[in-house]
């Protein structure tokens, strides 16, 4: 396969090397030599000429991963039949027991070890997930009277900073304990709001996920 007459070709076996690698040995187990062994005769220039790091490469699987996540709240963010505290707590159901969840905390490393991996999910946060998809539900809600807020937008920001960086084990390590610790702080503060949208459920999802992450990383 040339690079140069199939580049998206190219990516996308990248992609897939590099994501069975990291399934298989771990991120910090696979080297860029690794990838280049199972890519069928492409050379280390081939990566290179697409992705500046091993890093950069994590960054790309988990983007492609997590595409499926943004479909998914597009459809309940425009679903007819549910007021807008129905569609907030079934976008953190779902998003949470998505099986794809399991192989992000399978995958990902350490945050702390990889700033460009987090600051793409600080970007997708507050500048995609945040007004595309959060922000319209909580305008809806106040319209429907399910809630209300006299700023909406920075409760958008707040909400998904909260549930993806403050309670993300793979950026603070925390165990079982803190992970639980923390989705019941966020669910005092969501009733605050009058947001009652976090269940035991969600509870115990939250601390499976933390237990694939200890155990894989």
């Amino acid at each position: 396969m040339a690079r140069n007459k199939h580049p998206e070709e190219t990516v996308q076996l990248i992609l897939d090397v590099a994501y069975r690698l990291f399934m298989e040995k771990g991120y910090e187990g696979t080297s860029i030599q690794d990838i280049i062994d199972q890519l069928g005769g492409l050379s280390k220039g081939a990566i290179y000429h697409h992705f500046k790091s091993k890093e950069d490469i994590l960054v790309a699987v988990v983007d492609r991963m997590t595409a499926e996540s943004n479909q998914m709240l597009a459809v309940i963010r425009d679903r007819s039949d549910l007021c807008g505290i129905e569609k907030l707590k079934t976008i953190f159901k779902e998003s949470i027991n998505r099986p794809v969840q399991n192989d992000i905390f399978t995958v990902v490393p350490n945050f702390q070890n990889n700033p460009k991996l987090l600051f793409s999910l600080l970007h997708e946060t507050i500048e995609e997930a945040a007004p595309n998809y959060l922000l319209p539900i909580i305008k809806e809600g106040i319209s429907d009277g399910s809630f209300e807020t006299d700023y909406p937008e920075q409760l958008a920001e707040m909400i998904l900073l909260l549930a993806n960086v403050w309670m993300n084990p793979m950026i603070f390590d925390d165990s079982e304990e803190e992970s639980y610790s923390k989705i019941m702080v966020f669910s005092q503060m969501m009733r605050g709001f009058g947001l009652d949208i976090v269940d035991s459920e969600m509870s115990e999802r939250l601390q499976e996920l933390t237990s694939i992450y200890q155990k894989n990383k």
